[in-house]
């Protein structure tokens, strides 16, 4: 064979096997791609499923709540009916306040909660606390975490619109809308806002109230004290001292809160 055929059919072999080289680094590179994509896709699977399942009782930025099912209490009364709506949309039970709100903090700092002329909106939500003594509803008062409040009349009921100074943690209506409103995003608790009210909280007290505190949380039973439990966004609080008790009570938060 002449020498230039020769080198002719050597750069085609070459040729041929450097695109066989190719052939394989491509098909390489494409089964470590889909594997890295199947690998993601299942951590993106597990990490949606922790979520769904472990997001009914886990406190944003805090350790993952002990909670049982309410079928541990036994059998239930009824919640009853719900009051009139107040001024913002809530009903407000149609009994008296478990405590008054003379005992309240005036304006110091509490648990490290300041009280500020202004209301703070950076961080801003909404909690829901139900009362309950031997089964009878008690009302949780406005005003608390307002100093010197100043009631405005309303068609359905007062609001307090204004005061000395707002703490981060407070009420405007006896509806039990505790409003959390602070110029950082932290998760308070149900404790501090009873600091506030200058109310005692406990596994055997609510204010002035003393047994045995069952607390409910989102439909489930608390499991510790009820000092710890979050105040989180739109969280249905129940607490209930003595029998017999009651099924947790629940409502709809009106847009805007």
């Amino acid at each position: 064979m002449a020498k230039a055929s020769r080198n002719r059919e050597s750069a085609r072999a070459k040729i041929a096997r450097m695109q066989a080289l190719e052939t394989q680094r491509a098909r390489r590179r494409n089964l470590i791609t889909w594997i890295g994509a199947g690998v993601l896709a299942v951590i993106a699977a597990v990490a949606i499923v922790l979520a769904v399942t472990g997001s009914k009782g886990t406190a944003p930025g805090g350790p993952k709540l002990k909670l049982a099912a309410l079928s541990t209490l036994g059998t239930l009364r009824p919640a009853p009916a719900a009051g009139p709506a107040g001024p913002e949309g809530v009903p407000i039970p149609a009994a008296a306040p478990l405590a008054g709100t003379t005992s309240s903090a005036t304006g110091g700092k509490v648990d490290g909660i300041s009280c500020q002329t202004t209301e703070q909106v950076i961080f801003h939500i909404h909690a829901h606390l139900t009362i309950f003594v031997n089964g009878s509803p008690r009302q949780v008062p406005a005003a608390i975490g307002i100093p010197g409040p100043q009631p405005q009349t309303t068609p359905t009921g007062t609001f307090i619109g204004g005061g000395r100074c707002f703490y981060w943690l407070h009420t405007h209506a006896a509806d039990g809308i505790i409003h959390i409103e602070s110029p950082v995003q932290r998760t308070y608790t149900l404790g501090q806002f009873f600091d506030e009210w200058g109310q005692p909280l406990g596994p055997d007290q609510v204010g002035p109230v003393t047994g045995h505190v069952v607390a409910i949380y989102n439909g489930q039973v608390y499991l510790g004290n009820p000092r710890g439990i979050p105040l989180n966004a739109h969280a249905q609080i129940q607490l209930e001292v003595g029998h017999p008790l009651v099924a947790p009570e629940t409502i709809t938060f009106p847009s805007g809160l």
